[in-house]
């Protein structure tokens, strides 16, 4: 009680790291910092540092946070240095989604010139910020490699060569994973074995986001969103300094039924739709969703039924649904709705491949 959870955490780190000092045998300490988070909230000697050059209130906290973060993880380091542990340390550098931006009351970030935020699919909400430590293992580079956050498993296991101290039922040996190991495309930006990623599969609202079905996937450079990709949906600039009032929060509501298809490699701000162009790869993707969701967990955020009010059984909570009658059914029957839309119906032409169309300019983006 009464201290701060950035240097709570980065205490118990240092203890952590401490204790790791004289042993062998590898050890990974995942560690989430409630920063930059709300509530924005950070003790004053960490906002006195901004009182000469940023005069907004929110913005001057907002980077305030950002300097206690950065002044543990400083902390961190410093302590894997004095354990003798840091040229034998990988780490990794992470958040969860982009900035959150649009339908906010007070814009303290920015995702441009990628298009969207947090809560959205677009690029704006999905790519995150990202960087790996390894010491000497690692040279300077910057990577476009596709990886997803379930890669990280397969490739710190690869990296602490634990095939052969695992037990017989250890589930990384019984059972096969969804990632794969990035290590060579990291450190020797070799191609990812990664080539696509299911980004969503939600057909029902959300209170502060999307209001239409969210399904998404990308698969190799092409991304194919169909209902809703937002919001946030449009493309927010930076805000100038102490001139934040005057920011876009343009929610940008999405269009019910929308689909949408970028090519991320020659458009990653997702500014031309090219859904109407390729078809085939619209009714392809399409199908790739409708395999993933065969195998999905019926979503959480289910609409309400009224069958299930208490009203209904002397006021008590009860079970309302017939056996062997499934929750998610009505999820799969959203999704094979949608082979019946023309999109997927017409009859294509064969075409030439549409990456050669573009970059020769055979195509209108």
């Amino acid at each position: 009680k009464g201290q701060y959870s950035t240097e709570l955490y980065t205490q118990r780190m240092v203890d952590l790291i401490s204790d790791k000092k004289a042993q062998k045998n590898p050890f990974f300490i995942y560690m989430a910092y409630q920063n930059v988070h709300a509530p924005h909230m950070v003790p004053q000697r960490y906002i006195d540092q901004y009182s000469t050059h940023i005069k907004d209130g929110q913005e001057k906290t907002f980077a305030a946070m950002v300097s206690a973060m950065d002044e543990g993880i400083g902390n961190i380091t410093a302590a894997l240095e004095a354990a003798g542990l840091a040229d034998n340390t990988v780490i990794v550098f992470s958040s969860d989604n982009g900035a959150n931006v649009g339908c906010v009351s007070h814009v303290t970030a920015s995702n441009y010139p990628y298009r969207g935020g947090k809560r959205s699919i677009y690029e704006g909400g999905i790519r995150s910020p990202s960087f790996v430590w390894a010491g000497s293992r690692l040279a300077p580079a910057t990577s476009n490699a596709l990886i997803h956050v379930t890669d990280w498993l397969p490739t710190f296991w690869g990296l602490a060569s634990l095939q052969g101290k695992l037990k017989p039922n250890n589930p990384i040996k019984t059972k096969s994973l969804d990632g794969v190991n990035q290590w060579q495309t990291i450190s020797e930006n070799k191609a990812s074995e990664r080539t696509e990623i299911l980004l969503n599969i939600d057909p029902y609202p959300l209170s502060n986001g999307h209001k239409v079905p969210n399904y998404g996937i990308r698969w190799k450079e092409w991304k194919l969103i169909l209902g809703s990709g937002g919001p946030p949906s449009g493309w927010y600039p930076a805000p100038r300094l102490n001139d934040l009032e005057t920011a876009d929060r343009t929610c940008h509501k999405p269009i019910a039924g929308l689909v949408e298809l970028y090519n991320i490699e020659l458009d990653p701000y997702e500014r031309r739709n090219v859904s109407d162009r390729y078809p085939h790869l619209v009714k392809k993707l399409t199908h790739k969703l409708m395999a993933y969701n065969e195998t999905a967990v019926p979503p959480g955020n289910t609409k309400h039924d009224p069958a299930s009010s208490p009203k209904n059984f002397n006021h008590t909570w009860m079970p309302w649904m017939e056996d062997g009658e499934e929750v998610g059914e009505n999820v799969r029957k959203n999704l094979w709705e949608m082979e019946e839309y023309n999109w997927v119906q017409m009859e294509v032409e064969e075409l030439p491949d549409p990456c050669y169309q573009v970059v020769n300019n055979d195509v209108d983006l």
